[in-house]
């Protein structure tokens, strides 16, 4: 069944929502204890860069999008999600978790992400990002929004996840459509698009970011007293509607990502001792060498604009 850009498109802008559409001052701040307080604070605060990462990976993908229908979609979920973070950041700050106009900091893996993606992300593929974005969306996403609406008992947290949580299903809708209309590509430009991904010497360092930051996140949701098993259903998700369509299983990017998250979702995998070995690498990065919170970190705010 062929998807309907037009009809997502139309759906987009009638579900659209704001942060003054939320009563941030309405009872059950209190519901937050002390025990989930000091766990959920530096949760919340990786959770809203991560949608950070989604929206810088949806700009780029706006660009190289190959109709004027997709464009606009993808400009649509660039906003969509910054919109999750200032979401998340007013959470924050409603549970008293932000000091002032404070903006906090992301993890260092985080960081490292966002700094390929703000560098990079503007000169690769569709076919590469079309793959990316969507696994980082499933695994990330989708495995810590559904850790807060199952364990965050406060009602306006459950409010705004909600209304997140019917964005991203209209994200995911999409990128598994667009990862089938790239798969209807001959065989020579995915072959084109593959070898020329993978010259790319930047796309190293994408990897280097992109590996430890799975397991880091994996660490961060045990901390948490959650089972990484969580982690890794969001993440089989991402083969199991992937392989609903014969054209998405041409795609050879999608093939990769797909036999990575094998590798993650083994924790008995020998890849686990090089991504953790990762984690612990970057750990050790010295403050001064890691790159600062880009420019448009600025516009991030926990005000109720429309």
């Amino acid at each position: 069944m062929t998807f309907d850009f037009d009809d997502m498109l139309r759906k987009i802008k009638n579900r659209q929502w704001s942060l003054a559409d939320i009563d941030w001052d309405a009872p059950g701040a209190d519901t937050i204890t002390p025990e989930l307080y000091a766990k959920l604070k530096p949760f919340m605060a990786d959770l809203m860069w991560i949608e950070n990462v989604g929206a810088r990976g949806f700009a780029a993908m706006a660009k190289k999008a190959p109709t004027a229908t997709l464009r606009e979609i993808y400009k649509y979920f660039h906003a969509e999600e910054q919109k999750h973070a200032n979401a998340e950041l007013a959470l924050m700050r409603r549970w008293g978790m932000l000091d002032g106009d404070e903006i906090p900091e992301p993890n260092v893996n985080v960081k490292l992400v966002i700094d390929f993606l703000d560098k990079y992300s503007d000169g690769m593929s569709l076919s590469f990002l079309g793959t990316v974005i969507p696994m980082l969306e499933v695994a990330l996403d989708g495995a810590l929004i559904k850790f807060i609406t199952d364990e965050v008992p406060d009602p306006v947290a459950q409010e705004v996840f909600k209304k997140i949580n019917a964005d991203e299903a209209r994200h995911l809708a999409t990128d598994y459509a667009v990862m089938d209309l790239l798969g209807h590509a001959t065989v020579r430009k995915l072959f084109i698009d593959l070898v020329g991904g993978w010259l790319n010497p930047s796309l190293l360092i994408g990897v280097l970011s992109y590996v430890p930051l799975l397991n880091k996140m994996r660490d961060n949701v045990v901390a948490m007293g959650v089972d990484e098993e969580r982690l890794y259903v969001a993440m089989r998700r991402f083969k199991s509607v992937g392989e609903r369509s014969a054209y998405a299983r041409r795609v050879p990017m999608y093939q990769i990502v797909k036999a990575h998250a094998g590798m993650v979702i083994n924790r008995g995998h020998p890849y686990h001792i090089v991504a953790d070995a990762l984690v612990k690498a970057t750990e050790r990065i010295p403050h001064r060498l890691l790159p600062g919170q880009p420019a448009w970190s600025k516009e991030l705010t926990y005000e109720p604009v429309a």
